[in-house]
């Protein structure tokens, strides 16, 4: 399978109509699409709808799949522009998707100024997240850090959920990130960050009133 299998034989067992290779194909990556996919439509049934029609997208063409880039990436590259389709249908206004694109996360009080003579746009002194425990009592704390994790990650705006989502979770690299969803280097930095930086506040604020 991916990640085990040589590149060249999954797409070979696809292009043999394997329903083994395609079954556990859906398996792996069904629920990561689906999360990516929710970032862009306004409901989880119609995101299920994008990662359907994405299956049956690579069924429909397999056989046209040259090999310059791997079926990951070939996969949600389709399944995004799909979503993205759906999304503009199923948009309700214009100004909710600027609202998701340009929320603020932590208080931009403690990052340096874009002028600043050194570390520009940096944490300022004293204003960087505190360290998290790493002691036993973190340790305990760690299924629930991850559960709080994951439910500031599903506020987040749809644009800061999705890099961080194929960068923190997927592990997709910065360029796969930019060619996937057609952005800039710079902007996908600043969406990695926001949306690293809200959850990481959300944590330190859990940290702070267990402690």
């Amino acid at each position: 399978m991916p990640g085990t299998v040589d590149e060249s034989a999954l797409v070979a067992a696809l292009h043999t109509g394997d329903e083994a290779v395609f079954a556990e194909l859906v398996d792996q990556y069904s629920p990561s699409m689906l999360r990516v996919a929710r970032g862009y439509v306004p409901s989880h049934e119609i995101a299920e709808e994008v990662v359907q029609e994405t299956w049956i997208a690579l069924l429909k063409g397999i056989s046209k799949f040259e090999g310059r880039s791997t079926i990951r990436t070939w996969l949600f590259t389709v399944m995004i522009n799909i979503a993205k389709a759906r999304g503009i249908r199923e948009r309700r206004d214009a100004d909710a998707e600027i609202a998701a694109y340009t929320g603020g996360t932590v208080d931009p009080a403690r990052f340096r100024p874009p002028d600043a003579p050194k570390w520009p746009g940096h944490w300022k002194e004293h204003a960087e997240p505190s360290p998290f425990p790493d002691t036993p009592e973190g340790s305990v704390l760690g299924n629930e850090l991850v559960a709080v994790a994951r439910r500031e990650l599903d506020k987040l705006p749809a644009r800061q959920r999705i890099v961080v989502t194929l960068r923190d979770i997927l592990g997709f690299d910065s360029g796969e990130v930019c060619e996937l969803l057609q952005i800039s280097v710079a902007n996908q930095r600043v969406l990695l960050h926001r949306g690293r930086s809200a959850v990481r506040q959300v944590l330190e604020d859990y940290l702070a009133e267990v402690s």
